[in-house]
């Protein structure tokens, strides 16, 4: 499974989240503390960037319908999301957040 870059840090400095693409997968990217975390781009429940939500701490918030996810497992934390979102692991090499994908995803 290959790393594929995708943002500098600095392109989440404003929201602690920002939308970009690993090889052919669509990401929301986070950054907590000094972690990065990677999910699915689109919420399971509504269809919606979250790259568009609201993060607080470890937890994104859907845009659309304010269901919340954890960023550092996917999993869905609070009503209408009840299906997790994928998450990849990540790593910070070059000065760019890499996200590991399946070998058919690059």
């Amino acid at each position: 499974m290959p790393w594929i870059p995708t943002l500098p840090p600095t392109a989440l400095a404003d929201e602690g989240v920002a939308g970009a693409v690993a090889g052919k997968v669509r990401v929301a990217l986070y950054q907590v503390d000094d972690a990065f975390y990677a999910t699915a781009l689109m919420c399971t429940h509504g269809q919606a960037s979250l790259a568009d939500g609201y993060l607080d701490g470890c937890l994104i918030e859907c845009p659309l319908h304010q269901g919340t996810f954890d960023v550092r497992t996917g999993a869905p934390m609070s009503e209408p999301c009840t299906e997790a979102v994928r998450s990849f692991p990540t790593k910070l090499e070059d000065g760019l957040i890499h996200v590991l994908v399946n070998d058919d995803e690059v």
